[in-house]
């Protein structure tokens, strides 16, 4: 049974002014996120994922459908039953929301101490975190001397503090430069490895769910368009959505504009190939081309790994007689998809 299951799900707010018509935040929303996983939900600003977050954590109530979050169904329960359920789900946020006046033990211990744990027990529960977001140094520093790395390593380690089941990520990287966001991305597989928590990502960052998530949701207009394994998403995306996030990360087919620049800086016939899992299959188009005497140049597109699994699309700019290059090009294996640009 999924550890987190909307079924139908929408979200109405009331229109902001008279006789403007009701928000329609979230449409019908179908999404299951299974124990252990790392699920992406990604989307531009306005998508709907904020909304969709607070429903999952109980922060607000659906307007219609059902969620169950841990065998325990949210939408229309009572505000005095949710705090057991919130207790399970561990918040990271963008601007780690860590309280400046507390020191970095005292901003990990404080939902244990709302929660009611002991001196004993709170302690020894903030030195194992310290321990594991490697602060152990900075137990008794401010957030203001800390980096913003190391703020949202604390704010890893709160939301860790009660050791919930569910942990969501709330654009954690976003406020982050590069090689911050790698680290941090890093502790949260950690945290998904070694403590078995289930993180949903919620991002408008197509690399961070590249580097992190195993599944996906792509969200556009309060619905979700498309979703599945992030490599079917990354290297076959369906929807218009899906493909402008992509090509943030990935270079696909030229464009026209590009295609045209192509053309002026290079003689030949101009071809993409598109490959999924296939490295023997690129290693035998470019051995077929050099046996039959076309000389190729690289002149776009790349190949991309997702959890070892390898697409990608390479542009090639094709010179020889045009019969060769046919032959060529039919002897293609089924695996690879050629698409002739000029």
């Amino acid at each position: 049974m999924a550890l987190i299951s909307l079924h139908n799900v929408s979200k109405t707010y009331p229109p902001a002014r008279k006789g403007e018509p009701p928000v329609a935040a979230l449409q019908e929303i179908n999404l299951e996120i299974e124990v252990g996983e790392i699920f992406g939900i990604i989307g531009y600003s306005g998508a709907g994922k904020s909304t969709l977050v607070r429903l999952i954590n109980a922060l607000e109530s659906s307007t219609s459908g059902t969620i169950t979050v841990d065998g325990r169904q949210v939408s229309g329960v009572p505000e005095r039953k949710l705090k057991s359920i919130r207790l399970g789900i561990g918040m990271i946020f963008q601007q780690f929301n860590l309280f400046n006046s507390k020191t970095v033990r005292n901003n990990i211990a404080y939902p244990l101490r709302v929660a009611g744990q002991s001196k004993a027990e709170i302690a020894a529960r903030v030195d194992e975190l310290l321990a594991f977001v490697g602060l152990t140094d900075k137990a008794d520093s401010y957030p203001e001397q800390l980096s913003g790395g190391q703020k949202q390593r604390v704010g890893i380690a709160r939301a860790l503090a009660a050791a919930p089941k569910i942990l969501l990520a709330d654009e954690a990287t976003s406020a982050l430069d590069p090689e911050t966001t790698h680290e941090v991305l890093a502790l949260l597989r950690r945290a998904n490895r070694e403590l078995g928590i289930t993180i949903v990502v919620i991002t408008h960052e197509m690399d961070v769910i590249k580097n992190l998530a195993t599944r996906v949701a792509v969200m556009d207009g309060g619905r979700i368009v498309e979703q599945g394994d992030v490599f079917e998403v990354f290297s076959n995306p369906r929807r218009d959505s899906s493909q402008k996030f992509v090509s943030t990360v990935v270079r696909g087919i030229p464009s026209p504009d590009e295609l045209a620049s192509l053309k002026a800086r290079h003689e030949g016939r101009i071809v993409t190939l598109s490959f999924r899992d296939g490295d023997e299959a690129q290693a035998g188009v470019f051995l077929e081309l050099a046996a039959a005497g076309v000389g190729f140049e690289l002149i776009y597109g790349g190949i991309n790994d997702i959890s070892g699994r390898a697409f990608g699309h390479l542009t090639l700019a094709l010179k020889g007689a045009d019969q060769a290059i046919d032959d060529a090009l039919a002897s293609v294996g089924t695996g690879i998809k050629v698409t002739e640009l000029s």
